[in-house]
């Protein structure tokens, strides 16, 4: 009688990956590309391959949505056509033409480099990769979403929706923001592309990902590349890729001071760096105790006595991991002028002039209360 084998058990196999044969992988391409032929969202940064107004809607669209993106994209196209006429706009009126869309750093990004475009471009956009890397604001994931549309590179992209998408098929379980998970999803996005219409295919991962393939109820049963997808096959939509830990999110209480003098407000401008810098506002800090404290201590470091008034308006919004509640109250101005210190300048306008000044979504808010003369809460 034989005896049984002592070998220890082999470990269980990696379950099988659809993508693994290049037949698959064509048949991948096939069946996207003929999908976003038919059912791509007509956009208006796809009218053509221009690819000035592919970069505007690349960078409006970094952690924006698409819906809010295209007012604001027609509006920029047509007040700043192209790159010439951008790089000689001042940067006060780029900032205005972007309020409301945030992450203001983009905008003056977007500033600089234009004016490097038409000094060392001749006012083109360029089509070789290192001189569009060299152009500030441009990452890896810009510089080959514009490139790969525009002219038609390949190139590979990653954001949002690819990363999703590419994960799922893939099967690339885990935290995505490790190094490790990076280096395989830039991998797999290069694999993956075409010989021809990589800006094509760039788009349509990406359309795919907002249309079908959603982080939460994908609806796989419309997805055409169902049986290429390692997730779907294997019931792992759920889990891939996974989920990351909602941030913590701090409450935080701030005041805004509208300041009058006579018939005019004051209007104070923010430091170059950080949140909102060389934006305007209503004189505005943060409040971690008693409101007139934290108002006496706000006018005086702006070099101002006011008599503190009523209440204006309470205004609720988030920043990154913040809930801000921003108290704004009316002061009188009794004397003083205005000293740089936290803010670089200071202007007595009258209200109908803040609608020249690029100001935050909270403090666009703020001057519409007071524009309108009326005491709201706002939430």
């Amino acid at each position: 009688m034989p005896k049984p084998s002592m070998s220890a058990p082999s470990a269980s196999p990696r379950k099988p990956l659809p993508l693994a044969s290049g037949e698959a992988r064509a048949r991948l391409r096939r069946r996207l590309l003929d999908w976003f032929a038919i059912h791509q969202r007509q956009l208006p940064w796809r009218a053509n391959r221009d690819p000035y107004a592919i970069w505007i809607s690349e960078v409006m669209l970094q952690q924006t949505q698409v819906a809010t993106v295209i007012p604001y994209f027609q509006r920029f196209i047509k007040q700043f056509p192209n790159a010439a006429a951008l790089a000689s706009a001042d940067e006060q009126e780029v900032l205005r033409a972007w309020e409301g869309l945030g992450y203001y750093r983009r905008a003056r990004f977007l500033h600089l480099a234009a004016k490097k475009i038409v000094a060392d471009h001749g006012g083109l956009f360029p089509e070789d990769p290192d001189s569009v890397r060299a152009l500030p604001g441009f990452g890896r994931y810009t510089a080959n979403a514009v490139l790969s549309q525009a002219f038609n590179a390949k190139l590979p992209i990653l954001e949002a929706n690819s990363r999703r998408v590419i994960s799922r098929w893939a099967g690339i379980e885990g935290n995505l923001k490790t190094r490790e998970a990076e280096t395989e999803l830039w991998k797999w996005a290069e694999d993956l592309l075409p010989q021809k219409r990589a800006g094509d295919f760039n788009q349509a991962v990406m359309e795919l990902g907002a249309l079908i393939c959603k982080p939460e109820g994908p609806r796989c049963g419309d997805c055409p590349v169902q049986k290429e997808c390692f997730a779907f096959l294997h019931d792992a939509q759920d889990r891939i890729p996974a989920k990351s830990p909602r941030p913590l999110v701090t409450e935080v209480h701030e005041l805004a001071l509208v300041i009058r003098r006579d018939a005019q407000v004051l209007l104070v401008q923010r430091p170059l760096g950080g949140r909102w810098g060389s934006m305007w506002e209503f004189p505005r800090t943060e409040v971690t105790g008693d409101v007139e404290q934290a108002a006496a201590d706000l006018l005086g470091s702006i070099g101002v006595q006011a008599t503190l008034g009523s209440e204006l308006a309470v205004i609720h919004h988030g920043v990154t991991r913040f809930k801000i509640r921003l108290t704004c109250m009316e002061a009188r101005w009794s004397k003083g002028m205005f000293q740089p210190g936290p803010y670089l300048k200071g202007r007595w306008i009258e209200p109908e002039q803040l609608s020249d000044f690029p100001l935050s979504r909270p403090q666009r808010r703020l001057a519409s209360v007071l524009q309108n003369r009326q005491i709201s809460h706002i939430s």
